[in-house]
């Protein structure tokens, strides 16, 4: 699946099995239909990456993110019901209790917050003495456990909230609970791991070479997923602490990855801003449901070098403002139109003090320089087109595939 124009930060799925949602570091969230891999709802509210993201049981879905902001969302509105604050550092780990009642929260800011999400009401949790990178609730809702830079883990007692301390060898990226209320670690040196609910240490493995950046576990509590910085999953058998396979995607770092409810399938979220389906059993990567039936946005532009200077820029944008909005703004009417000023869109701050409007000549200078010395600030990837004449190219179609 292709939407954001930027790394998957986060996945979730949603408590039916049919629904997923992802946010990235191009500031937006993404609600994806699993059923035929298309984006219904493009959520945009926060003025930095996405960091975590996760579904409520009534279906509600809650962002979080770099600007140290939590948005409540209902499904089909354009604005959050509800904004969290709080934090004073980026979040980057959510997770909701059993009763559906609590949100909880990791952040940069070196504390982990408990939120009512009934009332918005917060309660601090103190102690982490660097940044906090994963929390979970434990199965029974009594327990919430907390990783960090510091080297521990941190399983508070709820409600009192005095914690366990778990001091482990290396600094902790990611953190989940097992269905029998097993923790698993993940850490910088790419170990998994393994405590008790009352914080022994019950095994390790090794995941990979690199840091562990992201873990899930299977609903049957089975398997394990751990996603490294180096680009590769492995997959681990929990009970003989044995790794079974390890996913080898593009090479580039996997900073997301969820179970489906039928365990066989998993979803990954990495640096090319594409999320991928995994058969856990041969190591495969899965094709989309609508592989060679999905229509090709630009098949009508067939033979038209522009277009397929253009099919880059797909992902993120449409050519029509008819089309469900992409990561990116539509570029409908895009010609004669000031940079950061299409209503509707959460543009970067940077971008509505330029002077610049949009012209064949100022989209070629934008790919003859770049997205980051053209217009600084931006969200944009980072990306040039060395020839003048696809950069001509490429003009000439967008004025005439834009004002359609």
């Amino acid at each position: 699946m292709v939407g954001h124009g930027g790394p998957i930060r986060a996945l979730a799925i949603s408590p039916d099995g049919s629904g997923l949602l992802s946010g990235s570091f191009d500031t937006a969230a993404i609600r994806w239909s699993l059923e035929t891999d298309t984006a219904g709802q493009v959520l945009r509210y926060h003025a930095d990456a996405v960091n975590a993201v996760a579904f409520l049981k009534d279906g509600r879905m809650v962002t979080a993110g770099a600007d140290a902001r939590i948005a409540v969302w209902m499904a089909g509105r354009q604005q959050p019901e509800r904004v969290f604050e709080g934090h004073v550092g980026p979040i980057v780990a959510l997770a909701v209790s059993p009763d559906g009642a609590l949100l909880a929260s990791a952040s940069w800011d070196r504390t982990v917050r408990l939120w009512s999400l009934s009332d918005g009401a917060s309660r601090v949790l103190e102690g982490h003495s660097q940044n906090v990178n994963g929390v979970a609730f434990t199965p029974d809702g009594k327990s919430l456990v907390s990783v960090g830079y510091d080297l521990t883990s941190r399983i508070w007692r709820l409600p009192d909230g005095q914690p366990e301390i778990v001091t482990l060898p290396a600094p902790l990226n990611a953190v989940a609970v097992a269905p029998d209320g097993e923790i698993v670690t993940g850490a910088v040196d790419g170990m998994l791991r393994m405590l008790t609910r009352d914080g022994k240490i019950s095994g390790q493995i090794a995941a990979g070479a690199t840091p562990v950046v992201a873990l899930t576990i299977s609903a049957d509590g089975s398997l394990i997923a751990a996603a490294g910085i180096g680009g590769t999953v492995a997959i681990i058998d929990r009970k003989s602490r044995s790794l079974l396979r390890t996913l080898i995607g593009p090479g580039l770092p996997v900073w997301s990855v969820a179970f489906l409810p039928d365990r066989e399938t998993l979803i990954t979220g990495g640096s090319d801003g594409k999320i991928r389906r995994w058969n856990t059993r041969t190591g495969e990567p899965i094709s989309s449901p609508l592989s060679g039936k999905s229509a090709d946005p630009l098949a009508v532009y067939a033979g038209d070098h522009g277009a397929e200077v253009f099919r880059a820029c797909v992902a993120c944008h449409t050519l029509s403002d008819k089309e469900v909005q992409r990561a990116g703004p539509t570029l409908a009417g895009l010609y004669g139109r000031k940079i950061a000023s299409l209503p509707g869109y959460r543009f970067s701050e940077a971008l509505k003090t330029m002077d610049i409007v949009w012209t064949p000549e100022t989209v070629a200078k934008l790919f003859e320089v770049g997205p980051n010395s053209y217009t600084p600030g931006t969200k944009m990837p980072e990306q040039r087109i060395g020839s003048a004449e696809d950069r001509r190219a490429l003009t000439d179609f967008l004025g005439r595939a834009t004002s359609r």
